[in-house]
């Protein structure tokens, strides 16, 4: 019997340094390959900016990146590069698009998603956003800023929230809106919390 609980507790810690070192991966490993595939989507938009300023732009391709995301409320070093899609492999790199809502600053709903604890965890702490706080969106042509607007926390099934104008699927926009969504709560896929925003300001590449 001693025996038969030396060898059942030499196991638990096995199994216990492994979960360990699991999380462990889960919360740093991952939020390496985020940042190195950062540097990549920062370089292209530095090359499709320049194509915007010879008005160039095409249409958006999936993988590809979209702008960044600044959010001052969440310091100073906060900033993300967008890409377009929101597949598990997109969302591994960094906020996603969602294809098929506005683009950045048009008339519609922009909607982006992005994880919360791994992978970077860009959208971690969005839920400390509050009414009026600024989210600056960076795209080639432009730099776009919304205001938040309100939050929400729904259930997974439950996609109005990013149609044109959110929650309201057969209205027909006629703002340029912002939807950021990320699991909640922290360490769970149970539900969704939900960041709205309206646009408030919009400054050319050309001025500056």
């Amino acid at each position: 019997m001693r025996a038969l609980l030396r060898t059942c507790g030499e196991l638990s810690i096995t199994v216990g340094v492994i979960m360990l070192l699991f999380c462990g991966y889960l919360l740093w490993g991952t939020s390496s390959y985020t940042e190195w595939y950062q540097r990549i989507l920062k370089q292209q938009l530095h090359e499709t900016t320049k194509l915007a300023k010879l008005d160039k732009l095409g249409k958006l391709d999936l993988g590809r990146a979209v702008g960044l995301i600044r959010i001052p409320r969440l310091g100073r070093s906060y900033e993300y590069a967008i890409l377009e899609g929101v597949t598990s492999e997109d969302l591994r790199r960094g906020p996603g698009h969602y294809p098929g809502t506005a683009r950045p600053g048009k008339i519609g709903n922009f909607v982006l998603s992005g994880h919360r604890t791994t992978y970077a965890a860009p959208f971690n702490r969005i839920d400390e956003l509050r009414r009026g706080d600024d989210i600056i969106i960076d795209a080639p042509e432009a730099r776009y800023t919304y205001r938040v607007s309100g939050k929400q926390v729904v259930l997974p099934t439950d996609v109005d929230v990013i149609a044109p104008v959110p929650n309201h699927p057969d209205a027909r926009p006629t703002q340029a809106v912002i939807t950021l969504t990320t699991c909640h709560p922290e360490y769970s896929a149970r539900q969704r919390l939900v960041v709205y925003g309206v646009l408030s300001g919009k400054r050319d590449r050309s001025t500056g």
